[in-house]
């Protein structure tokens, strides 16, 4: 086996969360468990929770992940097949389900919320799917022997999710069905990344390039839209500065070497 292979039992890990949204669901469980962790995160400030959520913003996380560009592309390559995966599988299952949120079920008022009321497309949440898909392509990118400090990246996705239902967002059920389909969606990734040879991750080659012109679109994205919520918007100025200084650093790496002359 080897050190870079996705273990066979990891593919059915993200049935465990599944089942367990389908159980919540079923019982008659859904207002209950939401509402009670809604309350309970109450007790941390709501700075703490916008902040998670922006972490499950697929431009946050770009952002946020780009010197991967120079540290670690197959990584980054790895996170944005994943993203992408993510990105669609999340479009294609809230509109096949079309749930209703907590805020197009329960009374105004009920419940404690951040930023402006979402009615529609709850199942699955798509920042938790997003965060989990991008910690899974990121751990499972990885040799076995480097695993066992980016497990952190399973905790912050799991927090993530629960942001989902501390800023009023999404039931228990649509995160934990976020977290399901986002470990998939990060394993798939890592699977496509494997298909990109060394030669295409190399600082010069056109993969690099493109993956560099995503940075400029994310600047640009960062300037001209509120992530969320307003209150991510210092999270959004860091995110620019992490995003230039990258792009400054890819573009001193461009220019050719000077021969060392010789004394």
């Amino acid at each position: 086996m080897s050190k870079k292979e996705i273990p066979g039992i990891a593919w059915f890990i993200p049935l465990v969360p599944l089942a367990l949204a389908l159980a919540i669901y079923s019982g008659e469980f859904q207002s209950s468990s939401f509402l009670w962790i809604n309350q309970f995160t109450r007790l941390l400030p709501d700075t703490l929770w916008a902040w998670l959520t922006f972490l499950g913003n697929g431009w946050g996380i770009f952002a946020l992940a780009f010197p991967l560009l120079l540290l670690a592309p197959r990584a980054l390559t790895a996170g944005i097949f994943a993203g992408g995966i993510a990105a669609i599988t999340s479009s294609v299952l809230k509109n096949l389900f079309d749930l209703p949120r907590p805020a197009g079920i329960l009374l105004d008022g009920s419940f404690y919320r951040i930023g402006e009321p979402l009615l529609h497309r709850a199942f699955p949440s798509g920042h938790t799917l997003t965060a989990f898909a991008i910690a899974s392509a990121l751990y499972f990118s990885q040799s076995k022997d480097k695993r066992g400090s980016l497990l952190l990246l399973f905790f912050i996705a799991a927090l993530v999710g629960l942001s989902r239902n501390a800023v009023g967002a999404h039931w228990l059920t649509d995160v934990l069905g976020g977290a399901g389909f986002g470990l998939w969606c990060g394993m798939l990734g890592v699977l496509l990344a494997r298909h990109v040879t060394e030669n295409q991750l190399n600082i010069k080659s056109t993969w690099s390039r493109i993956i560099a012109l995503g940075g400029v679109i994310a600047i640009y994205a960062h300037l001209t839209q509120i992530m969320d919520l307003e209150i991510n918007l210092p999270l959004q100025y860091a995110s620019i500065a992490i995003l230039g200084i990258t792009l400054i650093l890819f573009l001193k790496a461009q220019l050719p070497q000077s021969p060392i002359k010789p004394e």
